[in-house]
């Protein structure tokens, strides 16, 4: 079975975001009903966004609701979360105070939630930022104080890999794979985790449903591999 950060997950994971990204949030009794069905299921990684929604209704709204109903499940879950960004304009944000930010409200908002295993997912590299102090930020305040387990990097091109791993140990890399989008089999990404022992946690692996969502998303102001 595949490990991320030795704890055991399923060979699939679930992705929040549809949950709450969206102009017509899925009803919350609803969603946890689904996440139960999922994590019964043996999908014990998910993976979430402090941005996937609004201010008032995100992923961390939806996963407190979970564990208030499922307290017994946070132990069983390692939890993927997205940040490193500026939610009003939806553009990367890797300064120290960009990264204290984001970090903190996403803890705030799982605040008493306990035996949670936390993985921080740069969101998009931020080029404004210097990479080593984004990721010393994040390891020696908060993975050092065990606020959080690790961090991953999502996005990545084959230089952000090996940048990375020469300031903390890369938990996993968030990136889309599909038969539609094999990108990263050709353009050096994939080697570079396979050289480094980093796990791959692919996205949208049937296409997103072979054709894009009927509804509109924002996006991430950045190119697409950095």
């Amino acid at each position: 079975m595949p490990q991320l950060l030795n704890h055991t997950v399923g060979p699939m994971g679930h992705g929040l975001m549809g949950f709450t990204w969206r102009p017509e949030p899925m009803a919350t009794d609803k969603a946890i009903e689904t996440l139960k069905a999922s994590v019964d299921a043996g999908c014990t990684l998910w993976n979430a966004g402090e941005f996937y929604g609004t201010p008032q209704y995100n992923s961390m709204h939806l996963l407190k609701a979970y564990f208030a109903k499922y307290p017994e499940d946070a132990d069983r879950l390692t939890l993927m979360i997205k940040g490193g960004s500026d939610l009003q304009r939806l553009v990367p944000d890797g300064t120290p105070e960009g990264i204290r930010r984001s970090l903190d409200n996403i803890l705030g908002g799982l605040e008493g939630v306990a035996n949670l295993h936390i993985i921080f997912v740069i969101a998009r590299r931020d080029r404004g930022a210097p990479f080593d102090v984004t990721l010393r930020t994040i390891q020696e305040e908060y993975i050092d104080t065990g606020k959080i387990e690790g961090v991953a990097i999502s996005e990545c091109n084959e230089d952000t890999v090996h940048e990375a791993v020469k300031h903390v140990k890369v938990a996993a890399a968030e990136l889309e794979l599909s038969m539609f989008s094999p990108d990263i089999l050709r353009n050096g990404v994939a080697a570079a985790c396979n050289k480094y022992n980093i796990p791959i946690v692919a996205y949208s692996p049937i296409g997103r449903g072979v054709r894009h969502q009927s509804f509109p998303m924002p996006v991430m102001k950045c190119e697409k591999l950095i």
